[in-house]
């Protein structure tokens, strides 16, 4: 038999009713590809319940799983232990009987410059801290704490309320250390004064450390305090009459301005918040 006739048995198209097909890269003969209808958009008021745990800061997705599927999480007052259990934004989660807040928390730490105010609205036409760190969040941030115009340094934000109000409380006592500048010299007198307490509006403030900068006039000082009494390390100096000159906040609750230049900002890193939540 001839090659012709075989290929004659063997019918090259399917078109001729044969079984045979050759393969063929033509267009033409592709596959016919099915129309997938488009998805549509997720709804942004509906998450997972992983998710809107861990949002809430009380541990990541995965750990999240877990403490569903052991039955410590609620919506609606009901235990869930479903696995991607849908939640909406308006549902009651609790985490063994805390309510959670879905918004992701957010820290962002400022070296601020001097004569901008931490007042949240433009008072006047002074320019505020808010406006320096507009593009760090789509989330409304909060400062924690006060610090006048003409102070500089260390500010946090953040959108966690539960951490501000720890950060905040006077029995807390965080650490914080300023780089002072007076108008003259001071005396070494005042600041054995300064260090065993200036008394001021009858009470006695407290300092832990106060001291020359090194290689520094005798003009510029660091002090370390915990007091959060507004405006005390001025009035520290004032009631010894001296002026501050320049006043910056150089640490603050073991945060530090190291790679952070002046009017700049950055996020804490994971480590940080760890920290700062061990503050109770």
């Amino acid at each position: 038999m001839s090659r012709s006739d075989s290929n004659n048995d063997k019918k090259a198209s399917g078109r001729q009713g044969g079984t045979f097909r050759k393969k063929s890269h033509a267009r033409g003969n592709a596959p016919i590809r099915k129309k997938t209808e488009a998805k549509p958009p997720s709804d942004p008021n509906v998450m997972r319940l992983n998710r809107y745990v861990a949002n809430s800061g009380v541990c990541s997705r995965r750990d999240a799983d877990i403490y569903i599927s052991a039955g410590n999480i609620t919506v609606n007052g009901k235990p869930i232990t479903e696995m991607g259990y849908k939640v909406k934004l308006t549902d009651e989660v609790k985490f063994d009987g805390r309510l959670l807040n879905p918004e992701k928390k957010e820290y962002v730490l400022l070296n601020k410059p001097k004569d901008f105010v931490t007042s949240p609205k433009d008072e006047h036409g002074k320019r505020t801290v808010a406006s320096l760190i507009s593009n760090a969040s789509k989330s409304k941030l909060s400062v924690v704490g006060r610090m006048d115009k003409n102070t500089t340094g260390l500010l946090l934000f953040t959108n966690d309320g539960e951490m501000t109000k720890r950060l905040t409380k006077p029995k807390n006592g965080l650490r914080k250390i300023y780089h002072v500048e007076l108008n003259k010299n001071l005396r070494g007198e005042d600041l054995i004064k300064i260090k065993e307490g200036i008394s001021i509006e009858d009470s006695v403030v407290r300092v832990d450390d106060v001291s020359f900068i090194e290689n520094a006039p005798k003009r510029e000082v660091g002090i370390e305090l915990k007091s959060t009494r507004n405006k005390i390390v001025r009035r520290i100096f004032e009631e010894l009459e001296y002026e501050v000159v320049k006043l910056d906040r150089v640490v603050y609750a073991g945060l530090t301005k190291k790679d952070l230049p002046r009017g700049h900002w950055r996020h804490l890193t994971p480590q940080e918040v760890i920290n700062l939540g061990m503050i109770k």
